[in-house]
């Protein structure tokens, strides 16, 4: 993926999360999910590419943009994208941290059609890149075992990341039940998976269940970033998942997936020639939030890990505007 490129999909983030920041604290996720996917999809039509949504708002009788297979740009180079315009939409309602505006791109065919719906995932750090036996199989003990002899720490010191759901209430008991600690998060699950390959989060193992757009965005942040991760769909057992599973089914037609085999990170982002882009939309661990200064210059901070060279670079943007200032 071209540098150039890198950057013209920055500007989308930015400019996603500078209009979700327009509500930050005002109590209306949707307003500011609106706001955010609005702000995303007209960003991408400026682009000369021939983008194509294959993680996005959802159906497309169930999103008016950004809808899975939605085609964006002015026509050129054939891209991947994933997108979560406002990844963590009660984080920024409640201006709580870890909000962010994230995307995911690769070449045509390189990231996987992932339904809409649950993926149990397991997450971890660069120490983990090859496994080192960690599995999504494993009762939440052994994995912990695991990370914490990799990690030379005792398994009380271990901090395990979980969203904080009534379906994750058998999980955290066994998770506190081998001594471990449990950071609760309300929301934002592509935070909590990649924070694992991110010093200084505190965060060493992620698990639990989440969107399974979300476990492809993440993938692709710690395929670049040298992180393990594994994900296994999950349809439910409501009248919804017969339905579920025929859309899946119709989506990884002529690929390798197996509905219901374990998903590994580089099955999910087939291609080096990937890149995850975050904008900070609230402060967080990995990146600020956007700060608009009362002259009018706002400020934006971003993350890109690119897996193609396998670097990690944090980007502060400033707009001044016509009369905005530059503070340094």
């Amino acid at each position: 993926m071209q540098t150039a490129r890198i950057m013209e999909v920055l500007n989308v983030a930015e400019y996603a999360a500078i209009a979700a920041a327009e509500w930050n604290g005002k109590g209306d996720k949707n307003a500011a999910d609106q706001a955010a996917t609005e702000a995303m999809r007209q960003a991408f039509n400026d682009i000369d590419f021939s983008g194509r949504i294959v993680i996005g708002e959802g159906e497309r009788d169930e999103a008016p943009m950004l809808f899975i297979g939605e085609e964006l740009g002015r026509g050129g180079e054939e891209i991947d994208i994933a997108v979560d315009p406002l990844e963590g939409t009660n984080l920024c309602a409640y201006n709580r941290p870890n909000a962010l505006t994230t995307i995911a791109i690769a070449p045509r065919g390189a990231l996987l059609f992932a339904p809409d719906t649950y993926m149990d995932k397991i997450a971890a750090g660069s120490a983990f890149a090859a496994g080192g036996g960690l599995h999504i199989d494993n009762p939440p003990a052994e994995n912990l075992r695991i990370v914490a002899e990799t990690l030379g720490k005792p398994v009380s010191e271990v901090n395990v990341c979980i969203l904080l759901r009534d379906r994750h209430e058998g999980l955290i008991q066994a998770v506190r039940a081998a001594g471990a600690r449990i950071r609760l998060i309300d929301d934002g699950d592509v935070f909590g998976a990649i924070a694992t390959a991110v010093p200084g989060t505190g965060i060493d193992l992620y698990l639990g269940s989440g969107g399974s757009p979300e476990g492809v965005l993440a993938a692709t942040g710690l395929k670049a970033i040298g992180g393990f991760f594994q994900g296994r769909f999950d349809f439910g057992s409501d009248e919804k998942a017969t339905d579920k599973r025929r859309r899946a089914e119709e989506m990884v037609v002529g690929t390798a997936i197996d509905l219901d085999g374990v998903l590994e990170r580089d099955l999910l982002v087939s291609s080096r020639d990937a890149a995850f882009i975050a904008c900070g939309v609230t402060d967080g661990e990995m990146v600020e939030g956007v700060r608009i200064d009362p002259s009018g210059t706002i400020t934006t901070s971003s993350i890109i890990m690119n897996a193609a060279d396998q670097t990690v670079r944090f980007i502060k943007t400033i707009r001044r505007g016509d009369s905005g200032l530059v503070r340094f």
